[in-house]
């Protein structure tokens, strides 16, 4: 089932609809392979569903634009042939059309419909293609390239600490490195079984972390703060080290997707209020805190290779940065002098209040960027 998808952050309200079986009526408005936006003929102003009759054998998605520039005002997504569709949009004055995309066929834009007046709607966001998204993607990629370059050295120094038995040296090598693979957080889907290999948790595993199978920085963070001496940890850190060599051989060839680099802004910040400021992935350091920060940096970077699209595209933005320099501010207050972190567990309640209140607005003001961004077809 297809999500509502909608926000008072968003200047335009891109809206994905959920398919429902039902025949034609006069008063819905309906498109197939030949029409698009048949039935509109009594627009009016002000927040409204539109129903959407798929008239076409074959599955459909259907845009509001504004026929001057192709501006969106909304969309229906994943409209299956004969079902209705509904599209929610606050119209205001001006001219719409509508734009159908069937499965296999050219898009059809329809008549233009005019509301007059002086009321103010829904703002249309410019649609991004594919093409617009291979710049960013391109971009993030030399990123992720530098930043395996710094990962690899980092874990060959805390491989070569644990067989030399310095425990001590490892403890500190383990966090710097662990931060460093935390800030290259939308490349998490291109990684594939390696990324469960290099950052896995133990839940769900069969014995919890006495498990063969939970390996990576979690795995070594549990043994270098629970006593097990180096020995137990010689064979996760060099399994640690080939996976992250392993990682940087393939990544030349890899592909970044281009829908995850819009989606990613929100899902890395999504993935630090559940694991993270939950303090369920601290399995001893006590570090969480200092992952957080490394998420806000990966978020950062994304939002820098997306800027040209987002700043005509999203009257938001201005906020979203403010929020990660917030969330930031209200982080490094618990980090210490020597370079410790106070653990999730060990905050005060106002503080924890605060980190959780932040994070959460923040999450709301970036979740319009993977509407904007997801890559659309137009044509």
């Amino acid at each position: 089932m297809l999500a509502l998808i909608g926000t008072a952050a968003l200047a335009a309200s891109i809206v994905s609809g959920c398919a429902t079986a039902a025949p034609p009526t006069a008063s819905r408005i309906s498109f197939n392979t030949d029409s698009c936006g048949t039935g509109w003929t009594h627009p009016a102003a002000g927040p409204q569903t539109l129903r959407l009759y798929n008239g076409a054998t074959a599955g459909a998605e259907v845009d509001l634009i504004d026929p001057a520039n192709g501006a969106i005002y909304a969309e229906a997504d994943d409209i299956g042939p004969g079902t209705t569709a509904p599209m929610q949009v606050d119209l205001g004055s001006g001219r719409y059309a509508f734009r159908c995309l069937v499965e296999d066929n050219d898009a059809i834009t329809g008549a233009v419909v005019t509301i007059a007046g002086h009321v103010r709607g829904d703002r249309a966001v410019q649609p991004v293609t594919n093409d617009d998204l291979i710049g960013p993607a391109q971009q993030y990629k030399v990123y992720v390239t530098a930043g395996l370059q710094t990962l690899v050295g980092q874990v060959k120094a805390l491989d070569a600490a644990v067989r030399k038995g310095d425990l001590a040296a490892a403890r500190r090598a383990w966090l710097p490195a662990h931060l460093t693979y935390e800030r290259l957080g939308a490349a998490y889907g291109t990684f594939g079984d390696l990324d469960d290999a290099i950052d896995g948790r133990a839940t769900g595993l069969v014995g919890g972390v006495a498990s063969a199978q939970f390996t990576g920085f979690y795995r070594l963070e549990y043994g270098l703060w629970h006593g097990q001496r180096a020995k137990e940890l010689t064979g996760p850190a060099t399994a640690l080290l080939r996976n992250v060599l392993a990682l940087q051989r393939g990544w030349p060839t890899a592909e970044v997707s281009l829908l995850d680099v819009g989606l990613r802004t929100h899902e890395i910040m999504e993935n630090a209020l559940q694991f993270q400021l939950s303090g369920e992935d601290d399995y001893g350091s006590g570090t969480t805190l200092a992952t957080v920060t490394a998420n806000i940096t990966g978020t950062e970077e994304l939002l820098t290779v997306l800027h040209s699209l987002l700043t005509s595209r999203y009257p938001g933005l201005p906020q979203v940065y403010a929020g990660l320099a917030t969330l930031e501010r209200l982080l490094q207050a618990q980090h210490h002098t020597g370079g410790s972190w106070t653990p999730v567990g060990r905050l005060s309640t106002s503080a924890k209040e605060q980190i959780d209140a932040a994070t959460g607005q923040l999450l709301q003001d970036l979740a319009p960027i993977a509407v904007i961004t997801e890559p659309r077809r137009t044509s």
